[in-house]
Order: structure tokens, then C-alpha cells, then sequence
């Protein structure tokens, strides 16, 4: 039951206005433009939210509707998510990067009349939607280049939008905050748009008091302070990006940083410093990927430095974050490898003042996750879905364990059902499918617990470990239990590697699909003066074969010391001749394996590596990036991989 204290705060709109009047000339927002960056205090945020939302009044947007948001982070777009909310509207922010036949679904499941975006781009793809989206009829647009000649009798320009906002604000006092007030905890606080791995995507309904419960926890869990910085570049309709750059920043009344585009993050990253960091595991190779080309660049010297004082951290650099007794001669060969190694090091990832790091989004492998907290960062994983407000475990520090996702969060129960389903009811559960209670109640059930879809088990430290999504894990016809994200994890690890898709259920061995790091194997064969056309032709070299194999084999001799994976080890595999790609269906906008629909697609070459082939012609068709299609086509070179005795059974 809320308290009087708590009443007024129990929305984003009243959160806003209490930090305006209790820390008005703290930095709220930070933009980086033209290389300079700008910044907002939360009084003025609270001027441009206000006049924003009495534009959209003076439009004819009123409690109920809901607003389109597309575009990269801005700080103007997230400024519209509180003035719909100032109004009892809900935003729906859209993946940016998705094309406009992708969009047109959620523009008519979410009834979309209005619509705030980014920029010329988005206002094209809505325009050319026309057709499709009838109810669209504003569309205002923050970014004014390019714009000039355009006529449409719909749009609007931001600046434009809250000029209007002023004067109706000055005509209708009192109104907007009669509009605020008139909010409560349970109005729908935003629609999120699952990723679609199984289907067409659905809108997620979040409360302000589930968003709000879910960013106090994670606050006070962390003891997170209005001093934090974060910077927020992850698409603004993914449920990570809800969470820390909105619900928690709206909690704790700490610094959102946008950098100038996708292209500068990791330049951004290294100016701002945040203290809070987050990341999907995919960044986290990422960045992996390009310490190791660094690496391979560098002199002799430099690189027996480092490979000597990882094999330092990897020893003892996560029980020294964690506060674990360790040798006084293992702690000064560490300090010399912080001075020497690790702080330049997250100085070049921009990690340097970071006191918390997460990840989530996607299983981490334990290797990945190792590196990170052995060189001195606070990495942890939390465990969450859209369905949850990416709130259900978490890692509470100097009790962190590799393979686990940690334990439920305040306010959250978690319990397993007696298929390994892990259930989940508490303060950040949904409040259902939009428009879907057909979809809703298939999983949510009468007790109220959300089926997660993934399997897992506790350990006996009550740490949940998560194994996979439950509709992904089987086994082979040998009895072993195949869990498919597990094994490639371990293979993305290497950075050579940028995905790789695993097959077994059913079946007496395990074969995998690998796609190659472009950057990382690129360098690789430039050193080596291997001459190559583009992805398909080194995708295909004979020699970045022979490095896969090694990569694989060196995943299959991991798995052998594990009694319970052992029997899962690669036989065979391939590189595939194309970068699997959310615009041709094979991953979500969060970069997803959709599993099935890849086992459908390339059904011939599953069948190549299952019946002893050791070539497979495929051709492919592709999408570009400015709408065109294309095909691809090679002959791909199956490999057989060794595979070791299973050590732990032999014991």
C-alpha cells in the first residue's frame, strides 16, 4: 500500500518535477553535437518537457493515445516520453534501425496516431507508410536538416512543436498541471515491443509503479547517487535502455549522456568516463575483439607484457575485486600489472571511473565475463526480460559467480516449475499484452507467476543459474542434455568469432554455422598478406578455415572437463558465406539468433554437415541497406573438428 510520502512521486511526470525543484541545477541530459557537448540542467529539462507536452495538448494528443518515438538516443526524444506521460499518453519507441515494412506492424497494433522522431530518415520511412498506416497523421521531427522542402500537411518540427506548447500553455492555465496530477502509479507508463523471436512482436504494458519499483531496486541495490554518469546509446526501445536511462535515471536524478551517433560511442565513452555502465554481452566482445587486434599489432615486448600479467588477473584479479584473500606476492605482481596493463587498458575502453558494469540481454559467456572482472572492473549480470522490466536477479558485489545470473531481486520471487521453467512474479511484472489477453494469459498464470520461457536451476548458494530458453534446450540421442546457447558463448568468445549458431537435438553429434569477425579476422589476413575480396572470399580461405578449426577445438577441449556438457562437443562445422543479419530475419533487433528460422532457411546445409558432405553449394538471397536485394552464393567447405574424452566421467 503506498504511503502520503510516496503518492506523489509515483510517476515519472512528479519524479520529474521533484527533481527539478530539488536538484534544478544538477545535469539531467548531456549531448554530444558537432564534437561539443551540450548540456540540460533538470530545471531546464522540466521547461522543455513541459512546453513539449502542451504542443502535443495544442495537437489534439490527450490521455490514452499512444506516441510514436523513433530515432537514435536523444535527449529530445527521451524529453517525449515524459511530456506523453505528463499528459496520460503513452510512448512506444521503435528500433531505429528497422525498416519501414518492420515498423508498419507496431504503428497499427499500437494504434499510432502521433509520432516523435529523430530525423529526414524516419520522417521517410513513416511517409512512405502512408499507405499502411492511414491512422499516422503527426509526425514532428527533432533533427531540421534536410527538411526544408518538405510540404507534407502533417509534420512539424520540434522547435516548432513547443513554441505552440508555450502558447497554449499560457492560454490554458493550470492545465498541464492538472494533467500531472491526475496520474497514478497503475496507468500504463510505456508500451515495449518484444523482439519477435517466435512470432510477430507484442506490446508489453509497464506501469509507472512497475518501472518505478524496478529502478528503485536496482538503485538501492547498487547505491547508485544523483553523482553517477551513464551513457545511454543502446536502442531507446529495448527494456535495457527503459530501465537505466529512464526508470533508474528518474529514480536517483543521475546524468543521461547521449553521444553524437553510433560511430563515436566508444570516442564518447572514453570523454564522459561513466561511473555506471551498461552493456549487452555483444559490446562486451566487442570490445574484447578490439583489445586482441590491438594486441596482435603490437611488439614483441608489449605483447608478452600483457599475455604475463593477464595470466595474473586471470589467476587472481576477480578474488582481489571481490575481496577474497589472496597471496602477498600474487597482490604485487597484480599492482604492477594495474599500472602496467589493466588501468591503460580500461582507459582505452573508456572504463576507467566505471564502479558498476552490467550485462544482460543475452546468456555471457563465463570466459568473457571472467576477462572483465580479472582486469578490474566491476562487471555483474542481471537477468530480466521485456515482460519484467529487466528486473528479476542480480549480482550483489563480493558474491558474484561466472556461471550464474545471481539472486532474486527486492521485491521479486522466483521459482522453478517442475519442467526447469523459471517463473517470476513480483513488483516489475507487466500488466499484460496490448490488446493481446489472449497472449497475456498464456504466460501469465492463475497465481500470477510470468513464465520466462527460459530453464534454469539454483545452486546451493540460492544462485539461479540460467541454462538456456527452454524451448532451445534438448538432447541428443545419447541422453546428453544440449543446450545450444552454452556452446556458443564459448565460441564468441574468441574474437574471431562474431556468431555462431549450434545444432544437436536429436541428434548423435553436434554440428554449428560460425560467422567471422570481420575487423578481427580482416587484420588477421592482413598480416599474414592474404589478399580477399570481401566476406564471402576470406570467409572461405583455406587458411581462416584452420583458424576457426583451432578455435573450435579449443571450445571442444573446454567442454570436455565439464561432465555435464562433454558429450556436446563440435563435430563438424562451417563458415557461413553471409553475416547473419536482422534485415534478412535471422536475428531480432537485439541481435537474437531467431533459431528456428535459420534451421529453415539453411536446411541444406544442416543436412550437408549431418550426411558426411564436405562441400555444399547455397545460394542466398540478401537485403541492402538502401532496400535493394541481392543474391549470395558459394560453395562452402564443411570441417571436421577433434573432440576429446570427456575427463570428469573418466574419473
Amino acid at each position: 500500500m503506498e504511503t502520503s510520502e510516496s503518492v506523489p512521486l509515483q510517476t515519472f511526470p512528479r519524479r520529474l518535477l521533484a527533481h527539478g525543484q530539488q536538484r534544478g541545477a544538477r545535469p539531467a541530459f548531456r549531448e554530444k553535437y558537432l564534437g561539443i557537448w551540450q548540456e540540460w540542467s533538470w530545471l531546464q529539462v522540466n521547461a522543455e518537457v513541459r512546453s513539449l507536452a502542451c504542443g502535443l495538448a495544442a495537437l489534439g494528443f490527450e490521455r490514452g493515445m499512444n506516441l510514436a518515438i523513433i530515432g537514435d538516443n536523444r535527449p529530445r526524444l527521451y524529453w517525449a516520453m515524459l511530456a506523453a506521460q505528463c499528459l496520460g499518453g503513452v510512448p512506444v519507441p521503435l528500433y531505429q534501425d528497422a525498416p519501414a515494412a518492420d515498423m508498419a506492424h507496431v504503428l497499427n497494433d499500437a494504434d499510432i496516431e502521433f509520432a516523435v522522431v529523430e530525423d529526414q530518415e524516419q520522417v521517410d520511412k513513416l511517409l512512405e507508410l502512408q499507405a499502411l498506416c492511414p491512422r499516422v497523421r503527426r509526425i514532428v521531427f527533432e533533427d531540421e536538416r534536410g527538411m526544408r522542402h518538405y510540404r507534407h500537411a502533417g509534420l512539424l518540427s520540434f522547435a516548432a512543436l513547443q513554441e505552440m506548447g508555450r502558447a497554449w500553455d499560457a492560454a490554458h492555465p493550470g492545465a498541464f498541471d492538472a494533467a500531472v496530477q491526475s496520474g497514478q502509479g497503475s496507468d500504463t507508463a510505456i508500451i515495449l515491443y518484444t523482439s519477435g523471436t517466435t512470432g510477430k512482436p507484442k506490446g508489453v504494458m509497464q506501469s509507472h509503479a512497475a518501472l518505478i519499483a524496478a529502478g528503485e531496486g536496482g538503485v538501492g541495490f547498487d547505491k547508485l547517487t544523483e553523482r553517477e554518469d551513464i551513457l545511454s546509446y543502446l536502442p531507446m526501445a529495448w527494456v535495457g535502455d527503459c530501465l537505466f536511462s529512464l526508470a533508474q535515471a528518474m529514480v536517483a536524478g543521475f546524468t543521461v549522456n547521449c553521444p553524437e551517433s553510433s560511430d563515436t560511442v566508444l570516442t564518447d565513452l572514453r570523454e564522459i568516463g561513466p561511473t555506471y555502465y551498461f552493456a549487452p554481452p555483444r559490446v562486451f566482445e566487442n570490445m574484447l575483439t578490439t583489445v586482441m587486434i590491438r594486441m596482435e599489432d603490437a611488439g614483441a615486448i608489449k605483447r608478452r607484457m600483457f599475455d604475463y600479467f593477464m595470466a595474473v588477473a586471470r589467476r587472481s584479479g576477480a578474488a582481489i575485486l571481490d575481496g577474497k584473500p589472496v597471496g602477498a606476492l600474487e597482490r604485487l605482481n597484480y599492482a604492477l600489472g594495474r599500472l602496467f596493463v589493466y588501468e591503460p587498458l580500461k582507459n582505452v575502453l573508456g572504463l576507467s571511473r566505471v564502479r558498476i558494469a552490467y550485462t544482460a540481454g543475452a546468456a555471457i559467456g563465463p570466459d568473457l565475463f571472467r576477462f572483465y572482472r580479472s582486469i578490474g572492473i566491476n562487471l555483474k549480470q542481471l537477468y530480466g526480460s521485456t515482460e519484467t522490466c529487466a528486473y528479476v536477479c542480480l549480482q550483489p558485489d563480493g558474491n558474484i559467480k561466472f556461471d550464474s545470473v545471481g539472486i532474486p531481486a527486492p521485491g521479486v520471487e522466483v521459482r522453478l516449475a517442475e519442467n526447469g521453467e523459471v517463473l517470476v512474479k513480483g513488483v516489475s511484472n507487466m500488466d499484460g499484452y496490448f490488446k493481446r489477453p489472449d497472449a497475456t494469459a498464456e504466460v501469465i498464470d492463475s497465481d500470477g507467476y510470468f513464465h520466462t520461457g527460459d530453464a534454469g536451476m539454483f545452486d546451493s548458494d540460492g544462485h539461479l543459474k540460467i541454462i538456456d530458453r527452454a524451448a532451445d534446450v534438448g538432447r541428443m540421442n545419447g541422453g546428453a542434455i544440449f543446450a545450444p546457447n552454452y556452446i556458443e558463448n564459448k565460441l564468441k568468445f574468441f574474437p574471431f568469432i562474431k556468431e555462431a549458431v549450434a545444432f544437436g537435438n536429436g541428434r548423435d553429434q553436434v554440428c554449428a554455422f560460425l560467422n567471422i569477425d570481420m575487423e578481427a579476422v580482416g587484420n588477421w589476413a592482413e598480416r599474414r598478406n592474404l589478399a580477399y575480396s570481401g566476406y564471402t572470399d576470406l570467409a572461405a580461405n583455406p587458411q581462416v578455415l584452420e583458424l576457426m578449426r583451432d578455435c573450435v577445438q579449443k571450445v571442444n577441449a573446454d567442454l570436455a572437463n565439464e561432465a555435464l556438457m562433454g558429450q556436446t562437443q563440435i563435430h563438424r562445422f562451417l563458415v557461413l558465406h553471409k553475416e547473419l543479419d536482422p534485415d534478412d530475419d535471422e536475428l531480432t533487433r537485439t541481435r537474437k539468433v531467431r533459431r528456428k528460422f535459420v534451421a529453415q532457411k539453411y536446411a541444406v546445409l544442416i543436412e550437408a554437415l549431418y550426411t558426411g558432405k564436405t562441400s555444399q553449394f547455397i545460394s542466398t538471397q540478401v537485403k541492402f541497406e538502401d532496400g535493394r536485394s541481392g543474391v549470395v552464393s558459394a560453395e562452402l567447405r564443411i570441417v571436421d573438428a577433434a573432440t576429446y574424452p570427456v575427463l570428469q566421467e573418466a574419473a
